[in-house]
C-alpha cells in the first residue's frame, strides 16, 4: 500500500508561490481554452489532460485532430513528441527504486513523469528516505496531474474571456519556467553548454528547417555537451 504519510507530504510540496504546478497551471487554462476552441466538449478536454498529462502532446494532438489526422498518426505524433520525457524518467527512477517496494508502484508513477513534477522530486529527494520516495512521487504526480486536470477546466469554462494573446503567453509560462529553472541550475559544464548551446543552435537551424529545428538544435546541443562532460571527467 502506498504510505499515507509520504503520499500527504508529496501531495503538499506543490505549495509556495515559486512552485513549478503555478507554472503548469497556467499552461493548462490555456490548453482547455484551445481544446474548447477546437470543438473539443469539456468531458473530452478532461479526459485529454487525464490521459496525456503533457502540454505539447495534448498540442500536438488537438492540432492533428483539427487536420483530419488518422488515429494512428496522431498516436505516434503524440508518442515522438513525449518522448522528451524519457531523459527524465532515466535521471529519475534510479533515486526512487526501492527493493522492499512493489512495481506496480513504479509502474503507476510514470504517468506523473513531466517537468514540474520532476522538478520538486529533484529539489526534495534528499530528504526523504529512499524507501518511501516513490509514495513521497506518487503524492507529488497525483498534486500536479489534479492541477493540471482543473486548470483544463478553468480555461474550457473562461475561454470566452481569453484572447489569442493571452492564451501564447500562459502557453508558454511552463516552459519559460523550465528554461529559467535550468539557467539557475548551470554549476556543471554539461548543463551550461547544452543550455547555451540549445539557445543558438535551436533559433540557427530554424533557417534551414522551422519543423524540425528544436529537435536538431536539442540533440547536437545535448550530445556535444554530453562528450565535454565526458572529455572532461564531469
Amino acid at each position: 500500500m502506498i504510505n499515507s504519510k509520504y503520499f500527504l507530504k508529496g501531495f503538499k510540496s506543490i505549495k509556495g508561490v515559486g512552485s513549478p504546478a503555478i507554472a503548469l497551471g497556467a499552461s493548462f487554462v490555456a490548453i482547455g481554452a484551445l481544446l474548447k476552441n477546437l470543438g473539443f466538449s469539456i468531458q473530452e478536454s478532461m479526459f485529454s489532460t487525464f490521459l496525456t498529462y503533457a502540454l505539447p502532446g495534448s498540442l500536438v494532438m488537438a492540432e492533428s485532430m483539427l487536420i483530419g489526422a488518422s488515429l494512428i498518426n496522431i498516436f505516434i505524433a503524440v508518442w515522438l513528441v513525449n518522448a522528451r520525457l524519457y531523459p527524465m524518467t532515466v535521471a529519475l527512477m534510479p533515486l526512487l527504486m526501492h527493493k522492499n517496494q512493489p512495481r506496480w508502484k513504479y509502474y503507476l508513477s510514470c504517468h506523473f513523469i513531466a517537468v514540474s513534477s520532476w522538478l520538486i522530486m529533484k529539489d526534495n529527494y534528499e530528504n526523504i528516505e529512499k524507501e518511501n520516495r516513490i509514495d513521497f512521487w506518487i503524492g507529488i504526480g497525483t498534486a500536479t496531474w489534479s492541477v493540471a486536470i482543473l486548470a483544463t477546466v478553468i480555461g474550457f469554462v473562461a475561454s470566452d474571456f481569453l484572447n489569442k494573446d493571452m492564451l501564447i503567453g500562459l502557453a508558454i509560462v511552463n516552459p519559460i519556467y523550465f528554461i529559467c529553472m535550468m539557467i539557475g541550475a548551470m554549476k556543471t559544464i554539461q548543463i551550461s553548454v547544452s543550455v547555451i548551446l540549445g539557445a543558438i543552435l535551436g533559433p540557427a537551424f530554424y533557417f534551414v528547417s522551422p519543423e524540425w529545428c528544436i529537435l536538431f538544435g536539442g540533440f547536437i546541443a545535448g550530445t556535444i555537451a554530453y562528450l565535454v562532460g565526458e572529455k572532461n571527467g564531469s
